[in-house]
């Protein structure tokens, strides 16, 4: 059954990082004595069972027979109209669970099962990450505990509540920003004292070695796919593949599907946790990367509409991309994302999530200003659909309007 998407995945050629785990300068392994055994341990298994036929056969048929994939690709006929280009949407808001978090998630919990690990934890912003853990402890039989912080819990309930009815504990933290930085450290503390028998399912490509290149991995089925559908939906390459950035798992995903053509890559932050943007290199969560920071090295909070894209940090191999000027990354403010919310629901039919909304309203700049040329074309990875943010959303209106 795995044929179907093996053959997405034949040409894939990507970046590696070196035996330390850095993608040039970032990235790496800074974590405490009692987790380096931990992390090696990982860093073992993983790369035994991607190189094995018999796991990634195992991993491709579940994503194709309960997670949904191949996804499409969408043509935005009407939005394309109004902005004078050709949008494309590759559609990870039509997995299993709603968002492309399965496709990692499956990966990470078949490879616990493989290492004997009874339980997953995790972290979550914006709920996503953690119901796609919760489904996968379900569907492996593990026991599970997501950590979320205060304020991501009350602006994603329904998601908590998903979370719950799959039989996963779910814990708020109330330390620090009570968001995702804060559910980070609290997930990191609670693997270092059930290493034995738990393993911690990252939802992003941030974190010690291997999570970031394992992350990556298990996402790059997103980006190969997206290539050989372009490719025969419409021929050639995309002009531009754009996708929102917070820890950064949607765009290395797509991006490593396309890291190797002319494509132009955009990685789109939320303009009140730019890391890339405005921050420097550090060190945060077992990883070397760029920070939003202060002069003392202090971690800045990070501020988005989307809880999603709530994280003053990103990926080290996005650092490396930036640096290396292979993609560019932008931001977008919350009016912004609000607007491009509205206007796919309003002509699409399509109501993406916010941290997706990320990317589509610096490709709505972007047009208007000429950026992206009249009639060219632009793949935007829509991360999720937007089920969970209607109710923030409407309760932001409803505010406006009072106003």
């Amino acid at each position: 059954m795995s044929e179907d998407l093996n053959r997405f995945i034949e040409s894939y050629d990507p970046i590696v990082p070196d035996a330390k785990g850095k993608f040039g300068e970032y990235g790496g392994r800074f974590v405490p004595e009692s987790l380096v055994n931990a992390c090696t341990e990982l860093e073992q298994a993983f790369n035994h069972h991607w190189h094995s036929k018999e796991f990634k056969d195992e991993y491709l048929n579940i994503l194709q027979s309960y997670g949904g994939r191949p996804t499409p690709i969408t043509f935005c006929a009407n939005v394309s109209e109004m902005l004078g280009i050709k949008l494309y949407l590759k559609r990870e808001d039509l997995t299993h669970t709603g968002s492309h978090k399965i496709n990692n998630v499956i990966g990470q919990a078949l490879l616990a099962k493989k290492m004997g690990k009874i339980n997953l934890i995790a972290e979550t912003g914006a709920g996503q990450h953690g119901v796609a853990t919760a489904t996968a402890a379900a569907l492996f039989g593990l026991g599970c505990k997501v950590y979320m912080g205060e304020i991501d819990a009350r602006r994603q309930e329904l998601n908590v509540f998903r979370m719950q009815l799959l039989g996963s504990e779910v814990q708020e933290v109330t330390s620090g920003s009570k968001t995702l930085k804060d559910a980070v450290n609290e997930a990191m503390r609670e693997w270092v004292s059930r290493v034995d028998t738990t393993h911690y399912c990252l939802g992003s490509v941030m974190g010690p070695h291997p999570f970031p290149y394992m992350v990556r991995e298990f996402q790059s089925i997103l980006g190969n796919e997206a290539r050989v559908q372009y490719s025969e939906l419409v021929g050639g390459e995309p002009d531009y593949v754009v996708a929102c950035v917070g820890g950064g798992s949607n765009a290395a995903g797509t991006f490593a599907g396309f890291i190797k053509t002319d494509s132009k890559l955009v990685g789109v932050e939320a303009a009140g946790g730019a890391a890339l943007s405005h921050g420097r290199s550090g060190v945060v969560h077992g990883m070397s990367s760029k920070l939003l920071q202060d002069e003392s090295g202090q971690i800045n909070e990070a501020h988005s509409i989307s809880a999603g894209l709530d994280y003053p940090g990103v990926g080290p191999e996005h650092a490396y991309l930036q640096e290396t000027k292979r993609a560019r990354y932008v931001s977008a403010n919350d009016e912004e994302v609000l607007k491009a919310f509205l206007m796919l629901s309003k002509h699409e039919g399509i109501i993406p999530a916010l941290e997706s909304a990320h990317g589509l309203a610096w490709i709505m700049g972007a047009a208007g200003a000429g950026e992206i040329g009249k009639g060219e074309s632009v793949l935007l990875t829509l991360s999720g659909r937007g089920d969970k943010d209607v109710q923030q959303v409407l309760t932001i209106l409803r505010e406006l309007k009072n106003t």
